[in-house]
């Protein structure tokens, strides 16, 4: 098995084979903000890969041992691999599924288009408004990351950040408080020079009110006043309407492999 991992100062060896990916984590690691990359090669490298949080991005050749090595390895039990949307994705996809078999899920998931200037300020906030007196809402502080962190469905806020300090230095995030207590976010799942991604999410007790609306216009507000771009992706149909009426316009669907070990 030869598979090398890329230094953030070697990355710019694999930015050609991720040429046209709309994706703000690969873009991410290649910036060398968060995420890891490995190669089949140290010189002139033919294929690649990217993981960063719970995704896996492959591009260039097919490579097996690109496929099969991570999750063999590393200290993790979930994984979402994604092909290629190019003329090797299905060879990549053929790999995924050969090595993984049972393991893993095919599933279909929801780009989302990416455009910059394309949102509606007067109607985000509008929605922002939208809060019942009950709630309210917050930008990330140190009581908010704790809870984050020790509750399960809201680990994701912050999972990719060291600690409290790392977060408030490079993270972003609007969280509905109810007495107190989490009842909603919308964070910088991961980060990129020019953006976030947003992850977003409703405890399951306060579901059904409009509270993820109104995090995610905060968030999306307060990138438009910082200059970042919040970028989404969307797991499900649920997500896509979510997006949507906060302003973005959905792009297509894509193949990923959920993979369980």
């Amino acid at each position: 098995m030869s598979i090398y991992k890329v230094k953030k100062e070697n990355m710019k060896s694999i930015v050609p084979l991720f040429a046209g990916w709309e994706e703000s984590l690969i873009w991410s690691c290649l910036q060398g903000c968060m995420g890891d990359a490995w190669a089949d090669r140290k010189e002139r490298p033919q294929a690649a890969r990217i993981i960063l949080a719970d995704f896996c991005y492959f591009a260039g050749k097919v490579n097996k041992d690109l496929v099969a090595e991570e999750i063999k390895t590393q200290s993790r039990d979930f994984l979402i691999m994604v092909p290629p949307m190019n003329d090797s994705g299905n060879a990549w996809a053929q790999e995924i599924e050969i090595v993984y078999q049972s393991h893993c899920k095919r599933v279909e998931r929801y780009a989302i288009k990416k455009e910059p200037d394309i949102f509606d300020r007067k109607n985000l906030e509008q929605i922002a408004a939208g809060l019942n007196t009950e709630y309210e809402v917050k930008l990330m502080d140190e009581e908010i990351f704790r809870q984050t962190r020790e509750q399960d469905w809201a680990k994701d806020f912050t999972s990719q950040y060291a600690d409290y300090q790392d977060y408030s230095r490079r993270g972003l995030g609007a969280f509905i408080l109810h007495q107190g207590e989490l009842a909603a976010g919308a964070s910088s799942y991961t980060i990129y020079r020019e953006g976030i991604e947003v992850e977003i999410g409703t405890r399951e007790d306060h579901r059904r009110k409009g509270l993820a609306s109104v995090c995610g216009a905060r968030l999306i507000l307060e990138c438009m006043d910082r200059g970042l771009y919040p970028s989404w992706d969307a797991q499900n149909k649920w997500s896509v309407a979510l997006a949507q009426k906060l302003g973005y316009h959905f792009d297509r669907t894509y193949p990923a492999y959920e993979i369980y070990v």
